[in-house]
Formats: structure tokens, sequence, C-alpha cells
């Protein structure tokens, strides 16, 4: 009998401590805060100061990862954010199971910025009737990692400015953020609910309009050509559609030309089409590669 009652004694012992466990897991979280995860997008949204930033959280950590560690506690000490030294479960709770790299950061959400901003020359910018200026347009992209690599590559290859449809899109999430390797940190996302309104200005304006397009047989009256024999000769908008049906209608109905990646085999039924991702790096390095180069 007294077996018995230490066996059951021992199993409510068990019960007790992953009570406690589930309870340290449990943060109070800053209404309306998201949760950040992984060293790109928490090192890059401490360094830019576009979000307002309540806990830095890191991993208890030694060896390789404990200079990572540090230079997060100097970064956060520079913008006076607590920091908390907690363990990898309570992480994993707290970006509920993706992958955080030991790195979590409490922050307010970043949004679409206004259309009517985009507008506005950046800092440094050059300006001049030479200037080659190119935009990315996105309708109804909704996949979030599809979002964050399209951030990712625009950043890195030169897109002066991202515009999406906000009806049907992905929003600004810290997914997002974790798949643009935190270039969402640092490049504005204009939003509008007008997609067909704001290409029609720009084209009114000198702009030219090309749409993109994975099979040419869904396009008519709008003339087709390959990506590799475009010629960037004035302000161009790229604009790129939706992961299953593309562009609608209505925006190709605005574009001067579609542009096209041509394959390099034949291809099996099935196999006829690139990730969206892909493919809008593949149209941005194609054309992006022919920006002048100004001499000082």
């Amino acid at each position: 009998a007294s077996r018995e009652s230490w066996s059951l004694r021992e199993g409510d012992l068990s019960k007790v401590r992953k009570r406690l466990e589930r309870k340290s897991l449990i943060i109070e979280r800053v209404k309306g805060s998201e949760i950040l995860f992984g060293i790109a997008p928490c090192s890059m949204a401490l360094s830019q100061s576009r979000r307002d930033l309540f806990r830095l959280f890191l991993k208890q950590s030694s060896g390789s990862q404990r200079l990572v560690m540090s230079q997060f506690v100097l970064q956060a000490m520079a913008q006076g954010v607590p920091v908390h030294h907690v363990e990898r479960r309570e992480l994993d709770a707290l970006c509920k199971g993706r992958v955080h790299q030991g790195v979590c950061l409490e922050a307010s959400p970043l949004h679409f910025k206004r259309l009517e901003e985009a507008e506005k020359p950046d800092v440094g910018d050059e300006e001049g009737p030479n200037r080659q200026l190119i935009w990315l347009v996105l309708e109804h992209i909704q996949d979030p990692m599809n979002l964050g690599a399209l951030l990712r590559s625009a950043y890195f290859l030169g897109v002066d400015r991202v515009v999406t449809s906000q009806r049907n899109s992905c929003p600004l999430t810290p997914t997002v953020s974790k798949a643009s390797s935190g270039a969402m940190e640092v490049l504005d996302v204009y939003g509008t609910d007008d997609l067909q309104s704001f290409l029609k200005a720009k084209t009114a304006e000198g702009w030219e309009v090309v749409g993109t397009v994975s099979k040419p047989e869904d396009v008519e009256n709008i003339p087709i050509i390959s990506c590799s024999e475009f010629r960037w000769t004035k302000p161009v908008i790229i604009v790129i559609g939706s992961e299953g049906d593309g562009l609608s209608l209505e925006t190709q109905l605005l574009c001067h030309r579609m542009l096209t990646i041509p394959p390099g085999r034949a291809l099996h039924p099935g196999i006829e089409s690139l990730n969206v991702s892909v493919a809008s790096g593949i149209l941005l390095h194609s054309i992006c590669s022919q920006k002048l180069r100004h001499s000082d």
C-alpha cells in the first residue's frame, strides 16, 4: 500500500511540475504588440527604430552564439529595450514553434504606408531626367513566405518602391519579416485599395507599366516579350500577380507589355511555371542589371 501511495504522490508531483512549467511560458504581452523572431528581423528592427520596441528575449546561450547574443544586448541597451534571458521552450512558445534562432523581440506591428507618401523622394535620391526608376507592384500576394522573398529580392536588386494591393493580400507579419531576412524592416511597403487608378495615373505621368505572365496563351491583345528582350528606357512599373491566378484581367488591360521567362527545356505537363518570388527575382534582375551607372 505504501508503494502505491508513493507512486501516486510521485505522479501528483509530476503533474504539478508540468503545470508550473506551462505557467512559466505565459508572458504578458503589451496590447497590440507582436513577436518578431529570428536574428536578422530582430537585429534590423532594433537598428531602424521604425517600430515601438518593448522587450527583447534571448536564449540562454554559450559557445559560438554568445557573441551574437552579446551584440543583441548592446543593441537593446542603446535603444533602452529591456532584455530577458529565457529558456528555449519559452522562445518556442512566444513565436509558436517557428525558427527563432534564439531571439524574439516584442514590438508594435508595421503597416503599409499611404501611397501618397511614395511620391516623396528618399533622402539622398538622385533627381534628374536621366535617373532610372523601377517600382514593383504586387496584386493579391497572399503567402507570407512569397511576400518576404519578394521584398528581399526587391531590396537587394535596387527597386525604388514596392506597392501592394491591400485587399486580399498578406499583411506585414513577423513571418514576412523572417522570410525577407529583415528586408521588411528597412524597405517601405506602400498600400492602395485602388491599384487600377494608381496604374492609370502613373501611365499618364509617362511611366511604362509592364505585367508578367507564365503562360502566354492566357493573354490577349497585349504584346508579350521575353524578359531578356526588354529594354529599360523610361520609368517602369513591374506588376506581379497572385500565386494562383496571376494578374487580374482589369490589371492586365492596363499593361503596355507583358514579360515572360523562357524555359530552358521542354517542360513536363504540370511543371510549367516558377514560384512567384523566384520568377520575380529573375525578372527584376533582368531589368535592374540595365541600370545606368552615372559617373560623378
